[in-house]
């Protein structure tokens, strides 16, 4: 008998010591693979596997379960088009002289520029927003708490549930993206937090001949 309001936790016979060890390191091996993309290939990727994906990112935990994100998914060519040249507006400010010089450099090994033309080649774009509060069906306000962390994780999971699903992917966030509720047609009470950009890379695709921190680099055990 269970206590009013929860369940029995699915799944809760764990794992041996084993079969631990091998999910973890097959799952890392599968996340190392993960790279950012920005040579789309204009072919779409079935609708189910977006749809699973997005139905894991809504499995992420959040601030008192309020789960405030929205996830609008933009296939079609002319808003995409509409996106772009919003966007690269932005881009050419950014890179023409809002940008510290720092920044710039930073980078510079990326070889980013202010054109964006995988906005209008990826199959789909997702614009991820925030939503700083709730609407009850009265119309009244429903506080949120822990949004940013929440829509961070949520956000984390679908990067990773789309890699694992053979797609790829890149994170573009123009300053400001006020832009992108009027285009997605989003409410006053939602913010963009990224625009997601999603597809398959093309067979001549490349990436940066970067590396990443050890494990040494990055974490400490106390």
């Amino acid at each position: 008998m269970t206590d009013k309001g929860f369940i029995p936790l699915d799944g809760s016979r764990g794992y041996s010591e084993a079969e631990m060890r091998t999910r973890a390191g097959d799952f890392y091996s599968q996340a190392d693979r993960r790279r950012t993309v920005r040579n789309f290939s204009s072919r779409v990727p079935p609708r189910a596997v977006l749809d699973d994906c997005l139905r894991a990112a809504g499995t992420a935990p959040s601030g008192a379960n309020m789960q405030p994100w929205h996830f609008a998914v933009v296939g079609d060519a002319t808003i995409k088009r509409r996106i772009r040249i919003a966007a690269e507006k932005e881009e050419r400010e950014f890179y023409s002289g809002l940008a510290p010089d720092e920044w710039l450099e930073a980078l510079g090994p990326l070889g980013t520029t202010a054109e964006k033309p995988f906005l209008e080649t990826a199959p789909w774009l997702i614009g991820i927003f925030e939503q700083s509060y709730g609407v009850a069906p009265d119309g009244e306000r429903v506080k949120h708490y822990y949004v940013r962390e929440s829509v961070g994780i949520a956000t984390g999971i679908l990067i990773t549930a789309l890699h694992n699903a053979g797609l790829a992917t890149l994170t573009h966030t123009p300053s400001p993206m006020g832009f992108l509720n009027e285009i997605m047609e989003r409410p006053a009470n939602e913010r963009p937090f990224l625009l997601l950009v999603v597809g398959y890379p093309t067979d001549d695709a490349t990436v940066p001949d970067i590396g990443r921190k050890s494990l040494d680099g990055f974490s400490s055990f106390l």
